[in-house]
């Protein structure tokens, strides 16, 4: 097999070039992958970018970019009512995707990809790349342990200010994140839908309320201030998921929260608490009931339970440096097509629920 992952990047906005995005953290991996091209509309930005990085190749179509570069896998950074399409012309080339959530926007679509990908022998890894890092696969390994019990319920907390919201603004035209086809529940809901998907296993039903708390946004800062945005899709959802046996979760996927005191992620069981990413506390932190007889507390260990090394070291590249590990070395597939599937369907049921004010029976696994 080979040692070396060759991969084309498509899209060039924030998720590819910020901080965090794939291009300036996926030299972390060393060697093992190589970003031989780059394609995006615009041509003359595809350039710029990739003269920026180092690639060799810049193209103005995926089309293009799937003709003439040597590639093994694409990164599809697209917009999300692209992700489907772009998707499959990329399974149709024969090459490996890691994609961007949600992997698409109907479950018949996803379903289309999952076949895809498997007649042609080729892998798919789907953001978000949370579970990957090392406090949710910790949690996860004291959650399957029975070390807080039966677990009765968690709250997860997958909201934000909204794009523009903020202070500072946002770096390009955020007024999309407001219309129908985005919203919050795509943006940052698939969030903690993973997470807890992730910890907890598939969900069996949704019951769920989302509507628009204000019909215009306004840019606070940056290059857009005082833009106004209508706003088209429900930015404010809050949904509860079952998963059987009277375990449950309560998540909100909003653009109203401009601050939290809260943990990301708590889990509560009959004997202790997970919690997950507290503000100005530990990534991971557990509380048991008897420590010792009759005693109930928080866990102090001399050495964190788990630091979230990961995310500062690989940012989103870390997506990518999985699916590497799966077609190289022959990993177990974390993120997979599957598993996001089941968050879009979950998405759609909330839709669904709101809308229709009723239960939402869910047919995906994972």
């Amino acid at each position: 097999m080979a040692d070396v992952l060759r991969v084309g990047v498509l899209g060039s906005g924030g998720i590819a070039v910020a901080p965090y995005g794939v291009l300036p953290n996926v030299g972390a991996y060393g060697g093992r992958i190589e970003v031989t091209a780059l394609a995006d509309v615009d041509h003359v930005r595809a350039r710029a970018t990739a003269d920026r990085f180092g690639i060799p190749g810049a193209y103005g179509s995926l089309e293009a970019m799937l003709a003439e570069a040597e590639l093994d896998a694409v990164v599809n950074l697209t917009p999300i009512p692209a992700h489907a399409a772009t998707s499959r012309a990329i399974l149709e080339a024969g090459k490996h995707l890691a994609v961007e959530k949600p992997l698409a926007s109907t479950v018949a679509e996803a379903d289309a990809l999952i076949a895809l990908a498997a007649a042609r022998g080729l892998s798919i890894v789907v953001a978000p790349p949370d579970l990957l890092y090392e406090p949710y696969e910790r949690a996860g390994e004291l959650l399957r342990a029975g070390t807080i019990g039966k677990v009765a319920f968690a709250r997860v907390r997958s909201s934000h200010a909204g794009p523009g919201g903020g202070p500072a603004g946002w770096p390009s035209d955020p007024s999309w994140f407001y219309r129908e086809g985005s919203g919050p529940l795509l943006d940052m809901g698939v969030y903690g839908i993973h997470e807890i998907t992730g910890l907890l296993g598939p969900a069996r039903r949704v019951v769920a309320f989302a509507g628009v708390t204000e019909p215009t946004r306004t840019v606070r800062g940056g290059p857009f201030e005082g833009l106004e945005m209508p706003v088209t899709a429900p930015d404010n959802c809050l949904f509860m998921l079952d998963f059987g046996d009277s375990t449950y979760a309560v998540v909100d996927g909003t653009f109203n929260v401009h601050a939290s005191r809260a943990p990301k992620v708590e889990v509560f069981g009959r004997k202790g608490v997970v919690s997950l990413f507290r503000p100005d506390g530990p990534d991971l932190e557990l509380y048991r009931t008897d420590i010792a007889p009759g005693v109930d507390g928080w866990v102090e260990p001399a050495q964190p339970l788990a630091t979230n090394t990961r995310r500062g070291r690989y940012g989103r590249a870390l997506l990518v440096g999985h699916l590497a590990d799966i077609v190289l070395d022959g990993a177990e597939p974390v993120l997979s097509a599957e598993h996001a599937r089941h968050a879009l369907e979950i998405m759609i049921a909330v839709e669904t629920s709101a809308r229709e004010r009723r239960f939402v029976e869910l047919t995906t696994s994972f």
